[in-house]
């Protein structure tokens, strides 16, 4: 039989809060919709909801106890405050692992580098390889991805997010990572930072807590690469930087693959490396680089990351892919719903551009958020990208994107909708058969729904 992830003892002496009789448990949630038999509850304080009025719930659910700041019917630990405690909870698990902690962050492509890390760290490792799930990047979602952490965890990879400067300082004073990864520097946020230096000094915070001896690891086609380096400098023991040119890891070689991804021969610091990324685009050509230098820094096995990069198909919201039925035959409908920001923007759209149909192409693409002044021009940038993807029709929802409209002019068709539910039915009005359709959208678009409605039980595909 496994060892419980936590006893109540361990949370008494790690929160200093007490229990009202001795439990196990097997899993943690603040989300009561997502609770296991034999979990722990956690009561989070909300300013539109209070996690204590999820209690009943929770324990009908099968939760094993909660723990909260005031006494509850049931099982439960009683804290002075939850956040704290969850936090405290945090260090008391990564005060406890034994193994190596990565933590990434960046501007586009943290979620999907994250997970292909930790793919490509469980291949040889079944089951000892522990990650943030979802997109659990912030000042609750990263305390609670190490309060998850099994004790007996060999790798911890966890991806850590920020929207204003000092929160990655903060975030990854809990990780204490031994390897810290920057994907890339983009506008995303630039509302709140103001200037891109200031996004690329805030991601930099992430190795300000690396482990003695730790490696940072870098983009190295950034305009603000020089600025990172002075920042990991200061921090880390090894500098490895991954991209084209003079990077330490880099692709010698890398062309699209008969199945739609990409095939890659890259150098790295120990050998060279020919492997099939599952995913198409030049973006994940250099997340795989990102990733495969992390796992050669972690001393890990770099064949069995290989294979893991060839098998990994897409994320939920970040460029899974879906066959839907119309008449006459099907389409490809691509799931970026989850988030963007100019670059990621721009990249999906060449990936658009590479592939195989027999029909048209289409977009529907929706706010990019949180770019305050930036955001019209940042917008009618996209224009020259969307031309040469060869789209034959453009839905655009907001009215944000007008000079994304503006900037196309008359040169395709472009139709404007305010939400994702009109985006839906303009959508299901053109799709054909052979099509296929990019949906991107800054993730409060909304477009997640546009994707359920069209995609319904449609099966994913890895063409």
């Amino acid at each position: 039989m496994s060892a419980p992830l936590w006893t109540s003892a361990e949370i008494e002496a790690a929160t200093g809060g007490t229990a009202t009789a001795p439990f196990e448990v097997t899993g943690i949630t603040f989300d009561s919709r997502e609770v296991e038999p034999g979990w722990l509850f956690v009561a989070m304080p909300g300013t539109v909801a209070d996690g204590h009025d999820f209690i009943a719930r929770a324990q009908e659910r099968g939760a094993a106890a909660s723990l909260v700041s005031r006494p509850v019917d049931g099982p439960h630990l009683l804290v002075a405050d939850v956040p704290a405690a969850l936090e405290a909870l945090a260090r008391a698990s990564r005060a406890r692992m034994q193994g190596k902690v990565l933590g990434v962050t960046g501007s586009v492509g943290k979620t999907s580098t994250k997970e292909a890390l930790a793919a490509a760290l469980a291949r040889r490792y079944p089951g000892r390889v522990h990650r943030s799930l979802k997109s659990y990047n912030n000042h609750t979602g990263v305390p609670l991805s190490l309060a998850r952490m099994p004790r007996d965890s060999i790798y911890g990879v966890f991806e850590m997010g920020m929207n204003n400067e000092g929160e990655i300082r903060a975030l990854t004073a809990l990780v204490r990572p031994h390897i810290a990864l920057i994907t890339a520097i983009a506008p995303a946020h630039i509302e709140n930072l103001g200037s891109m230096e200031a996004i690329a000094d805030a991601k930099s915070e992430i190795f300000e807590s690396l482990e003695p001896g730790g490696t940072a690891i870098i983009p190295n086609d950034t305009p603000y690469r020089d600025r990172i380096l002075r920042a990991a400098r200061r921090h880390a023991e090894t500098i490895l930087t991954f991209g084209s040119g003079d990077a330490d890891i880099t692709a010698l070689h890398a062309v699209r693959s008969d199945a739609g991804g990409s095939l890659v021969t890259a150098r790295l610091a120990s050998a060279d490396l020919t492997y099939n990324i599952a995913q198409p685009g030049d973006h994940w050509v250099s997340n795989s680089l990102a990733v495969l230098a992390a796992v050669e820094a972690a001393g890990a096995d770099l064949a069995a990351a290989g294979l893991a990069l060839g098998d990994m198909g897409g994320l939920k919201g970040r460029g899974e892919r879906h066959r839907i039925a119309v008449a006459g035959g099907t389409a490809l409908l691509i799931d970026e719903s989850y988030n963007a920001n100019p670059a990621s923007m721009a990249a999906t759209l060449r990936s658009l551009a590479d592939e195989k149909i027999e029909g048209r192409r289409l977009a529907v693409l929706g706010t990019m958020l949180e770019l305050g002044e930036h955001s019209d021009d940042a917008h009618a940038g996209l224009a020259p990208a969307v031309i040469a993807a060869g789209v034959a029709e453009l839905i655009l929802v907001g009215e944000a994107t007008r000079p994304l409209a503006d900037a196309i002019g008359d040169g395709l068709p472009v139709t404007m909708v305010a939400n994702a539910a009109e985006a839906t039915d303009a959508l299901l009005a053109r799709l054909g058969p052979g099509d296929a359709v990019l949906v991107k959208a800054s993730n409060g678009i909304g477009l997640a729904s546009l994707v359920e409605r069209v995609a319904g039980g449609a099966a994913t595909c890895s063409t």
